[in-house]
């Protein structure tokens, strides 16, 4: 008796992980859509395509954890291009020269104050937190850090309001928590707060992490990352080469928080039953913030 050991055409080993990782994707792409038709950028797809695959993100947040990711970007990119048709929320490629600046639309309303303005390390996170009308629900214009130095009408509009505040979002990352600094010596006199993200808020969310190369002594953050409320096993996790980004936290959750913390405390107005309605669709967990 003879048994037929050829391989079925469709059942190979790379075609079996071709279709697990095409369900993993179509999974992705409805979470990251997940609520409101939220649009979100290809490597935020990436991240949540992680997420199925490896669901970390369900480890009680007592347990610090920043894991590796289970797919390379590469792999992910082919399944991506094997698609057929739209992706739904996935925002285009930046084009060559981008301009992600949110413009008001006459120019005298830079004559009045600007009690609020958001700079982002990223570009492409500036752009889908645009594209989901960020800036229209904050009152707060939204730039990338590439658009540095600020125009001064703007930041004559922040010196024209007490308590004027630039927020600054940025990766748990050498280069991203050096940011802060940098816009705070753009405008001077003016507040400047540093939203995040630190390393503890990467490994309380379990968000993926990099490893890269171990920063130098010219970039580390040293005394510097201490002042500004790193703590020793931060300041470790960094020295360690690795970093997160702000595109590896959940689209709803990143524009959730970002909300939050851009319009500050709640107003007077604000009751129980308003922030019952409000948690059917926003949830009720946030990044922390100690």
């Amino acid at each position: 008796m003879t048994t037929d050991r050829t391989p079925r055409p469709g059942l190979s080993g790379d075609s079996i992980r071709a279709r697990l990782l095409d369900r993993a994707l179509t999974t992705a792409i409805a979470r990251a859509g997940t609520p409101g038709r939220i649009r979100f950028t290809e490597r935020q797809l990436y991240y949540e395509m992680c997420r199925v695959l490896r669901p970390v993100h369900t480890v009680p947040r007592r347990v610090p954890l920043t894991p590796v990711p289970p797919l390379r970007y590469e792999r992910f990119e082919e399944t991506l291009r094997r698609r057929d048709g739209e992706t739904p929320g996935l925002l285009a490629p930046l084009p060559a020269a981008p301009s992600v600046q949110h413009q008001p639309a006459e120019p005298d309303l830079y004559d009045y104050g600007l009690p609020r303005l958001l700079v982002c390390q990223s570009r492409s996170v500036a752009r889908m937190l645009l594209a989901n009308d960020l800036h229209l629900e904050a009152a707060c214009p939204v730039f990338a850090a590439d658009d540095a130095p600020l125009d001064p009408r703007l930041v004559a509009g922040l010196s024209r309001v007490d308590g004027a505040t630039v927020h600054v979002l940025h990766d748990a990352s050498t280069t991203g928590i050096a940011l802060t600094a940098r816009v705070r010596a753009e405008v001077p006199g003016i507040r400047v707060a540093s939203m995040g993200l630190v390393p503890r808020h990467a490994t309380a969310l379990h968000l993926i992490s990099q490893r890269g190369t171990a920063p130098t002594p010219a970039t580390a953050p040293g005394p510097a990352g201490a002042a500004s409320g790193l703590e020793p096993r931060e300041l470790e996790w960094l020295a360690d080469g690795r970093t997160a980004e702000v595109e590896s936290v959940p689209p709803a959750r990143l524009l959730r928080t970002v909300l939050r913390m851009v319009r500050g405390p709640r107003a007077s107005g604000y009751s129980v039953w308003t922030g019952l309605r409000e948690l059917r669709t926003a949830g009720f967990m946030t990044w922390p913030s100690d």
